[in-house]
């Protein structure tokens, strides 16, 4: 290759950097249409880790529901060790696919559905014609559905036990990106409102769904809230929060 070519790739290469949202991976880098897919999420594979919120990697996610299907033996700690690989390659051989021991698309399409608490309720909740979220407050799981179909499965945190994530059926009714709290000014990215001031949006001080609460919303990985905004932000998106408060 010549020396201009390479010089004019890395020019390209930096300006898609700087151009991509603050906290995306490079699975999102010129990938919008891919990571809209069902049960799409970026490639994980041994030495990758979640070094922030601002850098999430999905390792402590992939480690939590590889716990949840009975194949990680340690605990998550959102560092993609030898024993999460081998974790990964158990759950590949168990569901016939190739033991790479990376998480790959094909790994988590059958992990996301197989590793998502209570679906049968979820189900029942969201089915129905368009695009349906449903809360699960007890699991921290969020579930997305299109005319009856999982489409895709998400880990996430709600209110505390002070400011309760509100249960019900309600329509998305007004969304902003970007966007900042004008009550606590915390960034609130990918913001889709369903009560009130609660909304799914991204989070930048949440590293484990299971540690800590939110005001009210529902809290997701900013990566996540971007996969859900980049399917719905132009679509009647309904939403049905239930189960018991955690």
């Amino acid at each position: 290759m010549k020396k201009t070519s390479v010089a004019l790739l890395g020019v390209v290469l930096v300006a898609a950097a700087l151009l991509a949202p603050v906290g995306a991976s490079t699975a999102w880098a010129g990938h919008d249409g891919a990571m809209t897919r069902p049960f799409a999420r970026e490639m994980v594979r041994l030495g990758d880790r979640d070094r922030s919120p601002y850098a999430i990697e999905h390792v402590r996610e992939l480690e939590l529901r590889l716990k949840r299907v009975g194949d990680l033996r340690g605990r998550p700690d959102g560092t993609f060790r030898r024993g999460t690989r081998a974790a990964v390659q158990r759950f590949q051989r168990r569901h016939g696919l190739r033991a790479s021991g990376v998480a790959n698309a094909a790994t988590w399409r059958e992990l996301l559905p197989r590793s998502t608490n209570n679906l049968r309720r979820a189900r029942r909740r969201c089915a129905g014609a368009g695009w349906h979220i449903c809360y699960d407050r007890a699991n921290h799981q969020a579930t997305l559905w299109r005319r009856g179909r999982l489409w895709n499965s998400w880990l996430v945190r709600g209110g505390s036990s002070a400011h309760p994530t509100r249960t019900g059926d309600f329509t998305v009714f007004r969304r902003a990106h970007p966007h900042r709290s004008n009550i606590y000014g915390s960034p609130m990215p990918y913001s889709q409102f369903f009560s009130g001031g609660q909304a799914f949006h991204g989070s930048r001080n949440m590293m484990n769904p299971y540690r800590g609460h939110s005001h009210g919303c529902v809290n997701m990985y900013v990566e996540d809230a971007r996969q859900l905004w980049s399917l719905t932000h132009d679509k009647r998106l309904r939403v049905h929060v239930y189960g018991r408060w955690s």
